[in-house]
Protein backbone atom coordinates (compact mmCIF):
# COMPACT_ATOMS: atom_id res chain seq x y z
CA UNK A 1 0.00 0.00 0.00
CA UNK A 2 1.15 3.87 -1.23
CA UNK A 3 1.83 6.00 1.40
CA UNK A 4 1.51 10.04 1.74
CA UNK A 5 2.34 12.52 4.30
CA UNK A 6 -0.76 14.27 5.47
CA UNK A 7 -1.86 16.38 8.52
CA UNK A 8 -4.28 14.86 10.36
CA UNK A 9 -6.29 16.58 13.26
CA UNK A 10 -6.89 14.54 15.30
CA UNK A 11 -8.53 15.81 18.64
CA UNK A 12 -8.78 19.67 19.18
CA UNK A 13 -5.81 21.69 19.61
CA UNK A 14 -3.71 18.70 18.24
CA UNK A 15 -1.95 18.21 14.83
CA UNK A 16 0.54 15.99 13.62
CA UNK A 17 1.89 15.13 10.30
CA UNK A 18 1.83 11.05 9.72
CA UNK A 19 1.83 8.28 7.24
CA UNK A 20 -1.32 7.45 5.82
CA UNK A 21 -2.90 5.56 2.51
CA UNK A 22 -2.80 7.68 -0.56
CA UNK A 23 -6.28 7.49 -1.19
CA UNK A 24 -7.81 5.86 -4.56
CA UNK A 25 -10.26 7.47 -7.65
CA UNK A 26 -13.34 5.95 -7.55
CA UNK A 27 -16.78 6.51 -9.43
CA UNK A 28 -17.17 10.37 -10.80
CA UNK A 29 -13.89 11.11 -8.61
CA UNK A 30 -10.19 12.59 -9.34
CA UNK A 31 -7.06 12.43 -7.21
CA UNK A 32 -5.26 15.84 -6.72
CA UNK A 33 -1.66 16.15 -6.55
CA UNK A 34 -1.78 19.31 -4.13
CA UNK A 35 0.96 22.25 -4.32
CA UNK A 36 -0.40 24.98 -2.29
CA UNK A 37 -3.17 24.86 0.53
CA UNK A 38 -4.08 28.11 2.15
CA UNK A 39 -4.87 28.29 5.96
CA UNK A 40 -8.14 29.56 6.78
CA UNK A 41 -10.24 31.29 9.57
CA UNK A 42 -12.21 28.09 9.24
CA UNK A 43 -9.16 25.71 9.58
CA UNK A 44 -8.46 27.40 12.53
CA UNK A 45 -11.99 26.97 14.23
CA UNK A 46 -11.35 23.45 13.37
CA UNK A 47 -8.16 23.15 14.95
CA UNK A 48 -9.09 25.12 18.22
CA UNK A 49 -12.37 22.54 18.79
CA UNK A 50 -14.92 25.45 18.00
CA UNK A 51 -16.48 25.28 14.48
CA UNK A 52 -17.28 22.33 12.67
CA UNK A 53 -14.88 19.49 11.78
CA UNK A 54 -15.33 15.76 12.76
CA UNK A 55 -12.29 14.60 14.22
CA UNK A 56 -9.89 13.05 13.09
CA UNK A 57 -9.38 15.06 10.37
CA UNK A 58 -7.60 15.90 7.32
CA UNK A 59 -8.67 19.94 7.09
CA UNK A 60 -7.84 21.97 3.99
CA UNK A 61 -9.94 23.54 1.32
CA UNK A 62 -8.60 26.15 -0.25
CA UNK A 63 -6.26 24.41 -2.73
CA UNK A 64 -4.87 23.27 -6.04
CA UNK A 65 -2.85 20.94 -7.45
CA UNK A 66 -2.38 18.28 -10.39
CA UNK A 67 -5.03 15.73 -11.42
CA UNK A 68 -3.25 12.79 -11.18
CA UNK A 69 -5.86 9.82 -11.45
CA UNK A 70 -8.62 9.80 -12.90
CA UNK A 71 -12.03 7.57 -11.63
CA UNK A 72 -14.27 5.74 -13.89
CA UNK A 73 -17.37 8.01 -15.62
CA UNK A 74 -14.97 11.68 -14.97
CA UNK A 75 -15.05 13.59 -18.82
CA UNK A 76 -13.58 16.78 -17.85
CA UNK A 77 -10.57 16.18 -16.72
CA UNK A 78 -7.70 14.35 -17.97
CA UNK A 79 -4.07 13.67 -16.09
CA UNK A 80 -2.09 16.26 -15.57
CA UNK A 81 -5.10 18.97 -15.68
CA UNK A 82 -3.95 22.10 -13.22
CA UNK A 83 -7.11 22.28 -10.78
CA UNK A 84 -8.68 24.29 -7.76
CA UNK A 85 -11.57 22.69 -5.50
CA UNK A 86 -14.82 24.09 -4.65
CA UNK A 87 -15.24 22.35 -1.21
CA UNK A 88 -19.14 22.16 -1.09
CA UNK A 89 -20.32 19.15 -1.69
CA UNK A 90 -24.46 18.67 -1.85
CA UNK A 91 -26.13 16.01 -3.04
CA UNK A 92 -28.61 17.84 -5.65
CA UNK A 93 -31.37 15.68 -4.09
CA UNK A 94 -32.67 17.55 -1.24
CA UNK A 95 -35.30 20.41 -0.97
CA UNK A 96 -32.42 23.31 -0.47
CA UNK A 97 -30.46 21.84 -3.75
CA UNK A 98 -33.77 21.84 -5.51
CA UNK A 99 -34.41 25.31 -4.24
CA UNK A 100 -30.99 26.72 -5.96
CA UNK A 101 -29.05 26.44 -1.87
CA UNK A 102 -26.86 23.88 -2.77
CA UNK A 103 -24.71 25.57 0.14
CA UNK A 104 -27.38 24.88 2.58
CA UNK A 105 -27.78 21.12 1.00
CA UNK A 106 -29.41 18.70 3.97
CA UNK A 107 -26.97 16.15 3.24
CA UNK A 108 -23.89 18.65 2.88
CA UNK A 109 -20.08 17.17 3.09
CA UNK A 110 -17.05 19.44 3.14
CA UNK A 111 -13.49 18.47 1.51
CA UNK A 112 -11.54 19.48 4.79
CA UNK A 113 -14.26 19.54 6.84
CA UNK A 114 -16.28 16.34 6.77
CA UNK A 115 -14.17 14.72 4.17
CA UNK A 116 -10.08 14.75 4.15
CA UNK A 117 -8.67 17.74 2.74
CA UNK A 118 -6.02 19.58 1.04
CA UNK A 119 -3.49 19.52 3.55
CA UNK A 120 -1.95 16.51 2.62
CA UNK A 121 0.07 15.22 -0.56
CA UNK A 122 -2.82 13.84 -2.15
CA UNK A 123 -6.45 14.13 -2.14
CA UNK A 124 -9.58 12.86 -3.36
CA UNK A 125 -12.61 14.98 -4.66
CA UNK A 126 -15.71 14.44 -6.64
CA UNK A 127 -15.35 15.56 -10.39
CA UNK A 128 -18.47 18.20 -9.82
CA UNK A 129 -16.04 20.01 -7.19
CA UNK A 130 -12.63 20.65 -9.13
CA UNK A 131 -12.61 23.59 -11.60
CA UNK A 132 -9.70 24.44 -14.01
CA UNK A 133 -7.41 26.95 -13.20
CA UNK A 134 -5.73 26.70 -16.69
CA UNK A 135 -2.36 28.97 -16.24
CA UNK A 136 -2.44 30.30 -12.86
CA UNK A 137 -0.16 29.17 -10.62
CA UNK A 138 -0.90 27.13 -7.79
CA UNK A 139 -0.59 29.59 -5.00
CA UNK A 140 -3.23 31.72 -6.89
CA UNK A 141 -5.16 28.27 -7.80
CA UNK A 142 -5.60 28.04 -3.87
CA UNK A 143 -7.46 31.64 -3.44
CA UNK A 144 -10.49 30.19 -5.77
CA UNK A 145 -12.51 28.91 -3.14
CA UNK A 146 -11.87 32.08 -0.93
CA UNK A 147 -12.23 34.51 -3.62
CA UNK A 148 -15.88 32.13 -4.62
CA UNK A 149 -17.00 33.08 -0.97
CA UNK A 150 -15.88 36.54 -1.33
CA UNK A 151 -17.82 36.84 -4.66
CA UNK A 152 -21.14 35.46 -3.64
CA UNK A 153 -20.82 37.52 -0.37
CA UNK A 154 -20.57 40.80 -2.49
CA UNK A 155 -22.90 39.67 -4.60
CA UNK A 156 -25.58 39.39 -2.04
CA UNK A 157 -24.86 42.65 -0.28
CA UNK A 158 -25.60 44.11 -4.20
CA UNK A 159 -22.65 46.92 -4.14
CA UNK A 160 -24.38 49.87 -7.00
CA UNK A 161 -22.25 52.49 -8.51
CA UNK A 162 -20.49 55.02 -6.38
CA UNK A 163 -21.35 53.63 -3.20
CA UNK A 164 -18.77 54.73 -0.17
CA UNK A 165 -18.22 51.34 1.42
CA UNK A 166 -16.53 50.55 4.86
CA UNK A 167 -14.88 47.36 5.15
CA UNK A 168 -14.29 46.30 8.80
CA UNK A 169 -11.05 44.04 9.10
CA UNK A 170 -8.04 44.01 6.99
CA UNK A 171 -7.03 40.58 6.78
CA UNK A 172 -6.60 38.17 3.52
CA UNK A 173 -10.80 38.10 3.21
CA UNK A 174 -10.97 41.76 4.21
CA UNK A 175 -8.33 42.32 1.10
CA UNK A 176 -10.04 40.18 -1.35
CA UNK A 177 -13.44 42.12 -0.32
CA UNK A 178 -11.71 45.28 -0.87
CA UNK A 179 -10.46 44.22 -4.18
CA UNK A 180 -13.71 42.87 -5.34
CA UNK A 181 -15.70 45.69 -4.69
CA UNK A 182 -13.78 48.18 -6.44
CA UNK A 183 -14.39 45.86 -9.35
CA UNK A 184 -18.54 46.85 -8.18
CA UNK A 185 -18.02 50.12 -8.83
CA UNK A 186 -17.26 51.59 -5.45
CA UNK A 187 -16.31 55.13 -5.47
CA UNK A 188 -14.69 55.44 -1.82
CA UNK A 189 -13.63 52.44 0.38
CA UNK A 190 -12.55 52.76 4.10
CA UNK A 191 -11.14 49.99 5.78
CA UNK A 192 -10.77 49.56 9.58
CA UNK A 193 -8.14 47.61 11.22
CA UNK A 194 -5.72 47.49 14.47
CA UNK A 195 -3.03 45.92 12.39
CA UNK A 196 -0.70 48.69 10.54
CA UNK A 197 0.80 46.49 7.95
CA UNK A 198 -2.20 45.12 6.56
CA UNK A 199 -3.62 48.57 6.41
CA UNK A 200 -0.41 49.85 4.34
CA UNK A 201 -1.67 46.71 1.52
CA UNK A 202 -5.06 48.01 1.93
CA UNK A 203 -4.03 51.36 0.81
CA UNK A 204 -2.09 49.84 -2.26
CA UNK A 205 -4.94 47.87 -3.37
CA UNK A 206 -7.06 51.23 -3.83
CA UNK A 207 -8.99 52.17 -0.16
CA UNK A 208 -9.35 55.50 0.01
CA UNK A 209 -9.23 55.78 3.71
CA UNK A 210 -7.61 53.80 6.73
CA UNK A 211 -8.27 53.99 10.31
CA UNK A 212 -7.07 51.91 13.49
CA UNK A 213 -10.03 53.57 15.44
CA UNK A 214 -13.67 52.80 15.02
CA UNK A 215 -14.54 55.40 17.12
CA UNK A 216 -12.69 58.21 14.84
CA UNK A 217 -15.54 56.85 12.24
CA UNK A 218 -18.26 59.13 10.89
CA UNK A 219 -21.83 57.75 12.09
CA UNK A 220 -24.47 57.23 8.71
CA UNK A 221 -21.47 57.48 6.29
CA UNK A 222 -21.86 54.29 4.42
CA UNK A 223 -24.12 53.04 2.09
CA UNK A 224 -22.63 49.74 2.93
CA UNK A 225 -20.62 48.35 5.85
CA UNK A 226 -18.74 45.10 5.12
CA UNK A 227 -17.78 42.97 8.56
CA UNK A 228 -14.50 40.76 8.16
CA UNK A 229 -13.71 40.05 11.64
CA UNK A 230 -16.94 38.55 13.92
CA UNK A 231 -16.22 40.87 16.63
CA UNK A 232 -19.07 41.60 18.36
CA UNK A 233 -18.77 44.93 19.20
CA UNK A 234 -17.97 45.91 15.80
CA UNK A 235 -20.84 43.93 14.08
CA UNK A 236 -23.14 46.44 16.99
CA UNK A 237 -21.80 49.14 15.71
CA UNK A 238 -22.34 48.84 12.07
CA UNK A 239 -25.33 49.80 12.92
CA UNK A 240 -24.62 52.80 13.86
CA UNK A 241 -21.81 53.20 10.99
CA UNK A 242 -24.01 52.69 8.00
CA UNK A 243 -26.81 55.10 6.58
CA UNK A 244 -30.43 55.28 6.72
CA UNK A 245 -31.62 52.62 3.78
CA UNK A 246 -28.23 51.28 4.07
CA UNK A 247 -26.76 47.51 4.05
CA UNK A 248 -24.83 45.78 6.50
CA UNK A 249 -22.87 42.75 5.15
CA UNK A 250 -21.89 40.48 8.13
CA UNK A 251 -19.37 38.01 6.21
CA UNK A 252 -16.90 36.98 8.71
CA UNK A 253 -17.32 33.56 11.09
CA UNK A 254 -17.64 34.86 14.76
CA UNK A 255 -16.95 32.46 17.62
CA UNK A 256 -20.58 30.00 17.80
CA UNK A 257 -21.20 30.88 21.11
CA UNK A 258 -20.48 34.77 20.24
CA UNK A 259 -23.83 37.24 20.69
CA UNK A 260 -24.83 40.53 20.39
CA UNK A 261 -27.18 43.30 21.31
CA UNK A 262 -28.71 44.62 18.73
CA UNK A 263 -31.86 47.62 18.77
CA UNK A 264 -35.01 46.44 16.62
CA UNK A 265 -36.10 50.30 16.84
CA UNK A 266 -32.66 51.31 15.28
CA UNK A 267 -33.16 48.74 12.45
CA UNK A 268 -36.79 49.65 11.88
CA UNK A 269 -35.81 53.15 11.90
CA UNK A 270 -33.12 53.34 9.47
CA UNK A 271 -34.94 50.82 7.32
CA UNK A 272 -31.69 48.58 7.47
CA UNK A 273 -31.09 45.29 5.07
CA UNK A 274 -28.60 43.16 7.27
CA UNK A 275 -26.85 40.48 5.14
CA UNK A 276 -25.07 37.15 6.16
CA UNK A 277 -23.29 35.17 3.73
CA UNK A 278 -22.88 31.42 4.05
CA UNK A 279 -19.77 29.90 1.95
CA UNK A 280 -20.36 30.26 -1.86
CA UNK A 281 -22.85 28.78 -4.89
CA UNK A 282 -21.05 27.87 -7.82
CA UNK A 283 -18.79 31.23 -7.87
CA UNK A 284 -15.84 29.04 -8.77
CA UNK A 285 -15.72 30.27 -12.71
CA UNK A 286 -16.37 33.56 -11.61
CA UNK A 287 -13.34 33.74 -9.40
CA UNK A 288 -10.75 31.74 -11.52
CA UNK A 289 -11.93 34.21 -14.31
CA UNK A 290 -11.57 37.28 -12.08
CA UNK A 291 -7.98 35.68 -11.39
CA UNK A 292 -6.98 34.89 -14.64
CA UNK A 293 -7.64 38.26 -16.41
CA UNK A 294 -5.70 40.10 -13.43
CA UNK A 295 -9.21 41.95 -11.99
CA UNK A 296 -7.84 40.34 -8.67
CA UNK A 297 -4.71 40.14 -7.64
CA UNK A 298 -3.49 38.11 -5.32
CA UNK A 299 -0.12 38.18 -4.92
CA UNK A 300 0.36 40.45 -2.72
CA UNK A 301 -1.95 38.85 -0.40
CA UNK A 302 0.43 35.83 0.20
CA UNK A 303 2.54 36.91 3.73
CA UNK A 304 4.11 33.44 4.51
CA UNK A 305 4.38 30.08 2.66
CA UNK A 306 5.79 27.53 5.23
CA UNK A 307 5.85 23.00 4.46
CA UNK A 308 3.31 20.46 6.03
CA UNK A 309 5.28 20.22 8.85
CA UNK A 310 4.94 23.98 10.00
CA UNK A 311 0.98 24.08 10.37
CA UNK A 312 0.70 24.52 13.35
CA UNK A 313 3.46 27.52 13.36
CA UNK A 314 1.17 28.71 10.81
CA UNK A 315 -1.87 29.19 12.67
CA UNK A 316 0.22 30.72 15.76
CA UNK A 317 1.39 33.02 13.11
CA UNK A 318 -2.21 34.01 12.14
CA UNK A 319 -3.20 34.60 15.61
CA UNK A 320 -0.67 36.33 17.00
CA UNK A 321 -1.60 39.35 14.24
CA UNK A 322 1.54 40.37 13.91
CA UNK A 323 2.18 43.04 11.60
CA UNK A 324 1.86 42.47 8.09
CA UNK A 325 0.44 38.86 8.68
CA UNK A 326 -1.92 37.89 5.69
CA UNK A 327 -2.72 34.57 4.18
CA UNK A 328 -0.28 31.63 5.16
CA UNK A 329 -0.09 29.02 2.38
CA UNK A 330 1.44 25.24 2.94
CA UNK A 331 3.11 24.46 -0.31
CA UNK A 332 4.54 20.99 -1.14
Amino acid sequence: MKMMKALVIERPNEAIVKEVPIPEAGKGEIRIKVQASGICGTDIHIYRGEYLGSYPIIPGHEFSGIVDAIGEGVTRFALEDHVAVEPNVSCNNCSACFSGRPNFCENWQGVGVTLPGGFAQYVVVPETAAFSIGTLDFAQGSFVEPLSCVLHGVQKAQVHLADKILIMGAGPIGILLLKTVLTQGASEVTQLDTNKGRLQLAKKSGAKYVETEVNNLQNEAYDLVIDATGVPFLLEKSLDLVRKGGTLLWFAVPKKEASVTLSPFKIFEKGLHIVGSYTSVRNSIQAVRMLENGKIDVSDVISHRLSLEEFVRGIETIEKSEEGVLKVIITF
